[in-house]
């Protein structure tokens, strides 16, 4: 279907989601999910800690996410004797705000997302009482992966929001994107981390950030530019 028929009907799940999977991000968390649940299946010891996993997930992931965001994807580079700590997370991230429509910028770069991966079964693997239980972390973290792609994707595209709680996470990123990059650091729990931090203003006393598109208003590639 051409790209002009679905600006004239809006542009539906089904064509959002067909873009998705054109992409190699999503693919890695399917894939390692898919070997965290055979591999949680086959282990089997299933026990009440396995059931409080979830919820245990569930409300360290907003304090995750908004710690990943501000301290990691928002790192200003900084230079250390001869070198420049710059990681690969922040560069791509500072090119995500400067064009937030490029979808090849909205995902996870593979490298990161493969070491993420990796960490995740290091942790289930290596931190945890039994293999069972971090099993069954590894499979809610993966989880939450594949619909932080998702949700984060689904945003910078043109679907616009038919449910209440989509259009909260569309409103508050597209404030973080738009309005002030120093606000509203929650992508996929929008409000929940940010209330508590302090990052949730009213959107109306909040003025426009000059570098919304232009993170700590640098050329990262000018030595000049890099804080010491």
């Amino acid at each position: 279907m051409s790209a002009s028929t679905n600006t004239r009907r809006g542009l539906t799940l089904a064509d959002a989601g067909r873009e998705f999977w054109r992409h190699p991000t999503p693919w890695l968390f399917v894939a390692a999910l898919t070997g965290a649940v055979i591999a949680r299946i086959a282990v089997g010891d299933w026990q009440l800690t396995d059931a409080v996993v979830p919820f245990a997930v569930a409300a360290a992931f907003p304090f995750l996410e908004w710690t990943i965001h501000v301290f990691i994807l928002h790192w200003r580079p900084r230079r250390v004797g001869r070198i420049t700590v710059d990681p690969l997370l922040a560069r791509k991230h500072r090119e995500h705000h400067i064009a937030p429509r490029d979808v090849d910028l909205v995902f996870i770069p593979l490298q990161s997302a493969i070491g993420a991966v990796a960490s995740a079964v290091a942790i289930a693997l290596l931190l945890f009482p039994r293999t069972g239980m971090g099993l069954t972390f590894l499979v809610v973290m993966l989880t939450f992966g594949l619909l932080y792609e998702w949700c984060h994707y689904l945003v910078h595209t043109d679907y616009k929001p038919k449910t209440a709680v989509y259009r909260v996470i569309w409103r508050d990123h597209r404030l973080h994107h738009f309005k002030n990059e120093h606000y509203w650091f929650g992508v996929t729990t929008p409000g929940t981390a940010d209330r508590v931090l302090r990052t949730y203003p009213d959107p109306a006393t909040v003025p426009a950030s000059p570098t919304a598109k232009n993170l700590h208003a640098i050329d990262a590639e000018s030595p000049a530019a890099v804080k010491r």
